[in-house]
């Protein structure tokens, strides 16, 4: 194809950025070679990575469009007296050590604990500017697929990848197929972008995107804040796509502007006018399209195994006895069975003993202010964990006397980090108990062995704190 032909040839979004970073087309024997313009690290991910670059001598070829940080492993409790970090176990603080000795090593950017940046992999680069507009962005994280609300192509990638990444700064890759996700109708008061992918994810189910890139389109969307879009295109990956794209737009121009590495001035401009021309053409063509109608959505909550289980907060849990399709129907009998739920009993008043609030989905300050939005002036009545993003996101919350809210409600207000959303770092659930959860993922043991996890929004979860059951939160705040 001749430059003049494909110039003139409609593209969606996906292909506009798969387009431009392909150093070698793919063929039927061999996967496309793609470009990377921004490597993301965290501690879990990458220790082998950088032992393969040891073994075989190589250096990291662009140390500058590599960026580091600390956050699965981390521990959301301050500092001991003595200045001691307090590591949940001895694996978790040789993670840190080893991110620290292997960035110094090889000079690599990492901010690690004790930085004033450092924060969940997916909070902290997007508030330095580090992720734009038209960029491909990797990481040896499965929910990469945050920085698709920039208008990126972002996903997540397996340990040796990440060493390809770091020796080549380019990766062996198969050309998704493009699947738009038409979001009709508004949102209604009280209902958030969590709500909405949580609608989409349980109409297409967890594998209604597979081998593809999901487009999210609509005034719905076009409405969403940044950190809406980045809740949205964080879950792409639970309905099994390889990512999550929301064109950019002037919401998008707006929040970039000013961060420390995004081009200032002139040159900023002179990068918005090329972002503008990443939107789908008119008349381009996606391999699949759905449409998701939201005009009656209400606050949405997970019952089940898998973030597709989800309802209306107002909803019964489904009876797997309706369930045609034998598979459905043991899925469904099994998630029942773990999860000690009752078939046709309304999820409103279930018991919790424990409500979440942080993680790389709902850990920015905006879920925050929205989860001491119901707090405020009331008290929770199970435990209750709050975890910043970052200590961007963390300093920003304390400004606000976001801090003193939670804390008066009786929550407790931690250091930025992952936390319970994986339970890596020692915040996690007894056997059996129930967790509200904000984070993206509610698989058995998930946030402890024997947990059981109900994910929702940062307003639900707040109503579920100070109900100590799940509870719809427009009923707790008016307008």
């Amino acid at each position: 194809m001749t430059a003049a032909t494909d110039a003139r040839r409609t593209r969606t979004l996906f292909e506009k950025v798969w387009d431009a970073h392909v150093v070698r087309a793919e063929t039927p024997e061999t996967p496309a070679v793609l470009y990377v313009d921004l490597h993301l690290m965290h501690e879990v991910t990458s220790p082998q990575a950088f032992s393969m670059l040891r073994e075989r001598s190589l250096k990291v070829r662009r140390p500058d469009r590599t960026l580091a940080t600390t956050d699965h492993s981390t521990p959301t409790l301050p500092r001991l007296p003595d200045g001691r970090w307090p590591f949940y176990d001895a694996q978790n603080e040789a993670q840190v050590a080893q991110i620290e000795r292997n960035a110094r090593d090889f000079g690599v950017e990492l901010h690690g604990l004790g930085d004033p940046q450092q924060g969940v992999v997916h909070v902290f680069g997007p508030e330095m500017g580090a992720t734009q507009p038209g960029m491909t962005v990797v990481c040896g994280d499965s929910h990469t697929a945050t920085h698709g609300a920039f208008g990126a192509l972002a996903f997540g990638i397996g340990t040796s990848e990440v060493g390809h990444v770091l020796a080549t700064q380019c990766l062996l890759q198969r050309k998704p197929r493009s699947l738009a996700i038409r979001v009709e109708g508004a949102l209604q008061p009280g209902v958030t972008a969590k709500d909405l992918v949580l609608a989409i994810i349980a109409q297409i189910g967890v594998g209604g995107g597979t081998g593809h890139v999901m487009e999210f389109t609509g005034p719905a969307v076009r409405a969403l804040t940044m950190e809406g879009r980045m809740t949205l295109c964080n879950m792409a990956i639970e309905g099994g796509a390889r990512a999550g794209m929301i064109a950019p737009d002037d919401v998008t121009f707006q929040w970039l502007a000013g961060k420390p590495r995004v081009p200032q001035g002139a040159a900023f401009e002179a990068a918005v006018a090329r972002w503008r021309q990443l939107p789908t053409d008119d008349g381009a063509v996606y391999d699949r399209e759905v449409t998701v109608d939201v005009s009656r959505l209400e606050p949405m909550v997970t019952f089940g195994t898998n973030p597709a289980q989800g309802i209306p907060v107002t909803g019964r849990i489904p009876d797997p006895g309706a369930e045609k399709d034998p598979a459905a129907r043991a899925t469904l009998e099994s998630a029942l069975r773990y999860m000690a739920l009752t078939p046709g009993k309304p999820i409103l008043g279930q018991k919790i003993d424990v409500v979440f609030v942080g993680s790389c989905t709902n850990g920015r300050l905006e879920d925050l202010r929205e989860a001491a939005r119901v707090m405020r002036g009331r008290k929770v009545r199970t435990r209750t964990l709050v975890v910043a993003g970052s200590h961007a996101v963390k300093k920003a919350a304390e400004a606000e006397g976001l801090d003193r809210i939670f804390r008066d409600a009786g929550a407790e207000w931690r250091e930025p980090g992952c936390s319970m959303c994986l339970a890596m770092n020692g915040d996690m659930l007894e056997p059996g108990q129930y967790c509200v959860s904000t984070s993206n993922r509610n698989f058995e043991g998930r946030q402890g062995p024997g947990g059981r996890t109900l994910l929702a929004s940062p307003a639900t979860a707040a109503a579920a704190a100070v109900s100590g059951a799940v509870a719809d939160p427009r009923r707790l705040v008016e307008g």
